[in-house]
């Protein structure tokens, strides 16, 4: 703690159990939530108050308060009797402002932070209050913790200080004795109030239950334990905590915790701040100083990694890494193999899913017998499979080249395909480029051994730089290196199944770059496929600059399953010319090469390769391409024996590629410098010309019956006419066995949805289950009487209902139902007001009220109505959950405003349904929010098939309001203003989801950019508009300005825009701007009553909107002046969508969804639910996408973070909260 008490000048706040001091005058202002304060109130209750604090019976257990508080512990203390003292004081002197300060920079380190005023208030050794005669099992109980307030000129921090075993207690008894309350420990805003209303201000919670408040001690965000930094007042209107860390799980701190932090951790694409763990300093330290917790490590645990290169030396790598998720292969049954790695170790064994998830590939051996007869799956199509006495292994026949599992024509052009995902530091820059994704193709002229490879969307900013990494498209060249007799090349070797790490240090300022590389065989296009990952640091070169490369020569070592490969190279940089001058200069660096597969080890003649070969390199071509941000790599390779390349001038044109032969041909080697050409096979022609042979045309009936045969060059494929696919030997059409899920088409014999559950058990197979409350074979199911089970109290009445029952207490008493205690229950704050305004509270009025007053309406719960009224005016506005009126909601006579219910319903005591989603049969749906649930009316064209109609999903305790759908992933998105939260739950079944449920208000309208893959949200209390990705993270505000009651919000992805409604009861208006929150203007002003919702046809490009005033629906085009009234005089419209030719709206008098033909202007049918309430937010299910793209839909257009879609392109934008992450943003 800092120095406190009466010998350090400290004021004594008087004891008590509700004491408070006289207003402390501040020489410096306290900034709190962007407001200056000049006084302040020190309270026994834990909290210094912004304004004279209120008794403690009305804000004691309730957060916020109304008088603007920052709390470090509120409860209910006592220092009645000298148990505690709580001092205070304003200080300025040097010594404690730099004890302050200290505790801020550790907090806040780039946070230039001069004090010129600190407020110190301490309670020491405070009790909990308990009341005469009560168990004083507390009283040897104290709590001693500690609040330090300091101020510059423009912005105030606070600083928490719990030391360590402070906190002996975390609640405290209400003065009643029976609640037990828990501490609160947060910041408030102060309320504002208003001539009918007051509204509560902003705050922010810290720790509210047992476990939070415990870890106050235990726990930093500061670096320290037991210390808590908070910004609480500058420039910015919020609380923001301190940047550091979280929290440690523990204070015992262990060798063998020392051991493992001390271990050096790998780098990965990004980190994550770890603050389970101490740090142990190896230099002179205090104890408590060893307790820092801010360091960053990989975003993957230890186990994730793998050490993946060793030199012959046997010393490890510690850059380079293989991560779990980076190359992801098809799981096998569980089988034993034997590992051998370089250099030679001794074997071990390890399961094979170990194998599969490390993505290594290792040698294997099985104790079971493999055989062709069970494994000729195992080979390639063009290969042959012979047994041998411990196994069996795979040969290309003639005319084809590979490893015997992967076979690829002689002398035909290959091609390859892959992503590439890096993180390069370039120069010395801190920031590095990071790319996702990105395509890389290449194209092999096999019988000339030349490689092409390209890699798209690489940025200016490192593309120049990555010039010299010619071994990037190297592989690929040794892969399909021209190959000299008794030589083999990468394919013939591998057969493009193999991991690939490639470590390249640049010599000078010894920067690193690793290349970790996948090749996974042949897929079903007879395409190579590759993964590439590249994280170090390389020199920059600059823009414009050219590179060039000499031709080279590599050596290649082949031993049990693993080739190595080391050298040194230099290229050329010129650079751009400047005053007609061009600049050279020579770089070079140092590599070194693993490559691990899997090869047969029963053949002897498999090792045929030599065990040394050199590659020659020739003719390498580098290139980057700024306007196409396009990097090229090109090059010639032959393999053979270790040469000086002396005689390569007397070499066969076969080994050198300098034939003439056809791009699809081979080139055979004859005596001297002679050779012919003979085209590959799936051509025909003389070698120098080949032309491509229709197998179709000249053998029908080739794929047999049941298929259709495509030619293709080369060669030809089968495919399985419509129901029919391929049996088990890969190359018969059998019919197709159609499943059939009967709980999904609702063929089922179950009973009723509201008894029973269909559960689909695979194939065609189901069972039927009673739902809880109800019992039978699933078939029939009755309700069961559980009030004949004696669950509710004595002196409470039970009520059955189907599948459930409620318990309430006789008259006279009062509790749940389960419990109940003689005395009537007690009041709401509604009821208890509206009792005062008719006068049933004292003498002031006449029981009808005094004529022209306010009387709140509650209802039958005793909340209030969202919407209230004045009798004699005629006036109605909308109010929150405490009956606090919501600005720009206030209406004039006649027209009522469409307020929202915070209030969730009530739930039924008992059983209940499950929270899963029911999945929806195939087809297109309208779903509609219910209160607690979410429904869909199939759509069968333009008619709702009613009797179709189901709960989607039941959420009792949550108020939905807005509902949206993602066509990609067949998700539903709702928004919760009971939480408040936004959710979201799969149609094809299983539990919701909670998205985001932190720093929101009160929820509503909400929108998917299925192409982006974003969400965007309006709230109605904060009074911004939001986006965030699909899943909740990286969340963005785009507007928080200009907006009074903002409620529907629809996107049009394709064209980038955005349109949204608020129903202002002052200035009501439709407003629209590009998806990135730029372009902001006002589409619709006029004639506006309560526009609640809107939709945009994405077929159509037409924008519709119910308004609940005007009473109409209208639609117009946004890119055209004017607007359409396509029905009026409709009752009171809510939610709004679209499909085909109709119009879909929720209405709230009529408890309805209604359709309207647009074309003709005319309501054609409508579906009321069979339970009647208040229908909120609807959407469309659409059965497939709409079509159309935007820049988002590839490659989340090359941003790190959001990609926003605008007419013609798109921004790169970061979330606000993006301390420490590496976020680009450009347009």
């Amino acid at each position: 703690l800092l120095p406190h008490g009466e010998e350090r000048g400290d004021a004594a706040l008087e004891p008590g159990d509700d004491a408070r001091s006289a207003a402390l005058e501040l020489s410096t202002a306290l900034r709190f939530y962007g407001a200056a304060v000049r006084s302040l109130y020190v309270t026994t209750n834990g909290i210094i108050a912004m304004n004279e604090p209120s008794s403690e019976e009305k804000y004691l257990g309730q957060f916020p308060v109304s008088f603007g508080a920052i709390a470090p512990f509120m409860a209910d203390l006592d220092t009645t009797d000298g148990r505690g003292h709580v001092y205070y004081r304003e200080d300025s002197s040097s010594e404690v402002l730099q004890l302050a300060s200290d505790y801020i920079k550790r907090g806040f380190p780039e946070t230039a932070f001069d004090p010129s005023s600190v407020v110190i208030v301490t309670w020491k050794l405070v009790a909990p209050y308990q009341a005469p005669g009560e168990d004083h099992a507390l009283e040897e109980k104290r709590n001693t913790f500690q609040a330090v307030l300091a101020s510059s000129d423009s912005s105030s921090y606070a600083i928490f200080l719990y030391p360590e075993d402070s906190l002996k207690f975390y609640s405290t008894y209400s003065k009643n004795g029976d609640e037990n309350i828990p501490a609160m420990v947060g910041f408030s805003q102060a309320s504002t109030n208003y001539y009918f209303w007051e509204k509560p201000g902003s705050y922010n919670v810290i720790a509210n239950d047992e476990d939070s408040i415990r870890n106050l001690y235990k726990s930093s965000n500061a670096g320290k334990q037991g210390v808590w930094v908070f910004e609480i007042g500058s420039s910015s209107d919020s609380i923001v905590p301190a940047k550091i860390s979280n929290v440690l799980e523990s204070l015992e701190s262990n060798e063998e915790d020392r051991e493992m932090t001390s271990k050096p951790f790998m780098s990965d694409y990004g980190s994550t701040e770890i603050t389970q763990q101490h740090i142990s300093s190896s230099t002179d330290s205090t104890e408590e100083d060893q307790h820092l917790v801010t360091y960053s490590v990989p975003r993957l645990a230890a186990e994730d990694f793998l050490t993946s290169y060793q030199d012959v030396t046997g010393t490890p790598s510690t850059e380079s890494f293989y991560s779990r998720q980076n190359f992801p292969t098809a799981k096998a049954p569980p089988r034993q193999f034997r590992i051998q790695q370089f250099p030679p170790q001794p074997p071990q064994v390890i399961d094979v899913e170990e194998f599969d998830e490390t993505g290594i590939v290792f040698r294997y051996h099985t104790d079971v017998q493999q055989t062709c007869a069970n494994n000729r799956h195992q080979c390639s199509v063009h290969a042959i499979c012979k047994d041998y006495p411990n196994g069996f292994c795979c040969s290309c026949i003639a005319g084809y080249k590979g490893n015997g599992r992967q076979c690829v024509a002689e002398g035909s052009p290959q091609r390859v395909n892959g992503k590439v995902r890096g993180r390069i530091f370039v120069g010395n820059n801190p920031v590095p480029v990071t790319f996702e994704n990105t395509d890389l193709h290449s194209y092999v002229v096999m019988n000339q051994g030349r490689a092409y490879t390209a890699i798209s969307t690489i940025p200016e900013t490192l593309g120049y730089s990555l010039l010299p990494l010619a071994p990037i498209g190297g592989i690929i060249g040794w892969m399909f290196a021209v190959e000299q007799q008794g030589y083999k090349n990468g394919f013939s070797i591998t057969g493009g199944e193999f991991t690939r790490q490639t470590e390249v240090t640049f010599l000078g300022n010894n920067e690193k770059v690793v290349v970790k590389q996948k090749f996974s065989g042949i897929d079903e296009h007879g395409h190579l496929t590759i993964s590439t990952e590249m994280e170090g640091r390389i020199p920059e070169i600059p823009s414009g600059a050219s590179v060039h490369i000499e031709p080279y020569t590599e050596l290649y070592h082949t031993s049990s399953s693993v080739i190595t490969s080391s050298s040194s190279r230099e290229y050329t940089v010129t650079e751009p010319e400047r005053d007609g001058v061009a600049s050279t200069y020579t770089g070079a660096y140092q590599w070194r090469q693993t490559i691990s597969f899997d090869e047969c080890i029963h053949d002897d003649s498999y090792h045929s390769a030599p065990a040394t070969q050199q590659l020659s390199v020739d003719s390498v071509f580098v290139l980057y391409n700024r306007d196409e941000q396009i990097l090229r790599y090109a090059m010639s390779n032959s393999i053979g024996p270790i040469s000086d390349g002396a005689a390569d001038i007397n070499r066969n044109p076969c080994y050198t590629g300098t034939h003439n032969c056809d791009t699809n041909a081979v080139c055979r080697p004859g005596t001297g410098n002679r050779f012919f050409c003979e085209c590959s096979i799936g051509f025909r022609g003389d070698g120098n010309v080949c032309y491509d042979i229709d197998e179709c045309s000249e053998q029908p009936g080739l794929c047999g019956s049941n298929a259709d045969c495509n030619n293709q060059p080369g060669t030809y494929r089968c495919e399985c006419v419509e129901g029919y696919h391929f049996a088990a030997d890969g190359q018969t059409c059998v019919a197709v066995e159609y499943v059939v899920n009967h709980c999904q088409t609702g063929t089922h014999n179950c009973d009723i949805p509201q008894r029973a559950q269909c559960v689909y058990t695979g194939g065609s197979a189901y069972v039927c289950t009673c739902l809880p409350g109800f019992s039978g074979d699933g078939h029939a199911c009755e309700d069961v009487d559980e009030c004949q089970q004696g669950h509710c109290h004595p002196d409470a009445f039970c009520y059955n209902s189907p599948g459930s029952f409620s318990c309430h207490c006789k008259a006279g008493y009062r509790g749940d139902g389960f419990r109940c205690v003689l005395g009537e229950a007690e009041k709401t704050k509604c009821q208890h007001e509206r009792e005062v305004a008719l006068g049933s509270g004292g003498a002031f009025f006449p029981r009808d009220g005094r004529v022209g007053h306010f009387i709140p309406q509650c209802d039958e719960h005793g909340n209030y109505l969202p919407t209230q009224c004045h009798s004699s005016s005629g006036y109605c506005w909308c109010v929150d959950r405490d009956g606090n009126e919501i600005d720009g909601t206030r209406s004039g006579p006649g027209v009522r405003p469409p307020c929202l219910s915070t209030a969730a319903p009530p739930v039924v005591i008992g059983p209940s349904v499950r929270p899963d989603t029911v999945p929806l049969p195939p087809g297109t749906h309208l779903l509609f929010a219910q209160s607690g649930k979410i429904e869909h009316v199939p759509l069968e064209g333009n008619n709702m098939k009613k009797n179709g109609a189901k709960a989607l999903l039941h959420i009792p305790d949550k108020v939905v309001i807005g509902v949206a759908y993602d066509c990609v992933d067949k998700m539903v998105y709702w928004t919760d203003i009971s939480g408040p939260s936004i959710s979201r739950a799969s149609l094809h079944g299983g539990e919701p989801t909670t998205l985001i449920k932190t720093d929101l208000g009160s929820p509503e309208g909400i929108a998917v950019d299925h192409l982006g893959r974003n969400i965007f949200w309006t709230d109605s209390q904060l009074d911004r508009i939001e986006v965030a990705r699909l899943d909740g993270r990286q969340r963005r505000i785009l507007f928080d300005a200009g907006l009074v009651n903002p409620r529907a919000i629809v996107v049009d992805p394709v064209r980038g825009n955005l349109y949204w409604t608020d129903w202002n009861r002052e200035a009501p208006k439709i407003e629209m701007s590009y998806m990135d929150g730029t372009n902001r203007r006002i589409l619709v002003k006029d004639d506006l009553g309560l526009p609640n919702g809107l939709t945009f046809d994405p077929y159509s490009s037409m924008l519709c909107w119910v308004d609940a005033g005007t009473k109409r629906l209208e639609c117009m085009n946004p890119n055209q002046v004017g607007r359409r009234k396509i029905v009026e005089g409709i009752q009171y419209p809510f939610g709004v969508t679209s499909y085909g030719k109709n119009l879909y709206y929720t209405d709230w008098r009529r408890d309805a969804v209604v359709a309207v033909d647009r074309t003709i202007s005319l309501e054609n049918d409508n579906f009321q639910p069979h339970k009647r309430s208040r229908l909120y937010g609807i959407t469309t299910a659409f059965a497939q996408c709409p079509g159309g793209h935007n820049y988002c839909t590839v490659n989340n257009g090359g941003c790190t973070h959001l990609c926003l879609a605008t007419p013609g392109g798109r921004t790169c934008r970061c979330p606000d909260n993006t301390v420490g992450v590496d976020c680009i943003e450009r347009n």
